[in-house]
């Protein structure tokens, strides 16, 4: 049975290479600097959120459960506010249509809009929502797709392990 797998890790490791988006960084590899246009506020530079961690969450209007994790990551951000930074970031085509979905979302961290694929290529956010946990220096710890609920007790110990922070040190508010 090791054999068998050890044949097909072989077998598809290059695939998943290959595979892999065009300008994409790794985990464990820093994040490139790159300008982001603001859907909440004005645009910004994405290492002006580093100094800290920073949680990154790549998502798009029509995408049902990326509406239904955002609840998760507002409370999240709020309860770790002062330990880490959230931002999300929308692939959508159409600013209107990111807008109405940061309405419904009603979020208080701040959004960006992805024109030029510059931060879903980065990324390799070819499925979402992607929710990527960075390092206060910018590089990539975790990529994780698909939804969550984020501020769950086993969520919330994860990021607490993978920022370094101590367990339980969420401010609640």
């Amino acid at each position: 049975m090791k054999k068998l797998l050890f044949t097909l890790m072989l077998a598809l490791g290059p695939a998943v290479v290959v595979a892999a988006t065009p300008g994409e960084v790794a985990e464990g590899r820093k994040l490139r600097e790159i300008s982001m246009h603001g859907l909440t506020g004005e645009t910004k530079a994405l290492s002006t959120f580093l100094g800290k961690p920073l949680i990154i969450n790549v998502w798009a209007s029509y995408c049902p459960p990326c509406l239904a994790e955002m609840g998760s990551l507002d409370r999240l951000s709020r309860m770790y506010r002062d330990r880490f930074n959230v931002i999300g970031v929308s692939i959508d085509d159409y600013r209107d249509r990111a807008l109405r979905f940061l309405e419904q979302a009603n979020t208080a961290f701040p959004h960006f809009i992805d024109h030029r694929l510059g931060i879903e290529n980065m990324l390799g956010a070819n499925r979402i929502p992607l929710t990527v946990l960075v390092d206060a220096d910018g590089r990539i710890l975790h990529k994780v797709y698909g939804a969550r609920q984020w501020d769950a007790p086993d969520a919330v110990l994860a990021i607490e392990r993978a920022f370094g922070l101590g367990v339980g040190d969420g401010e609640r508010h």
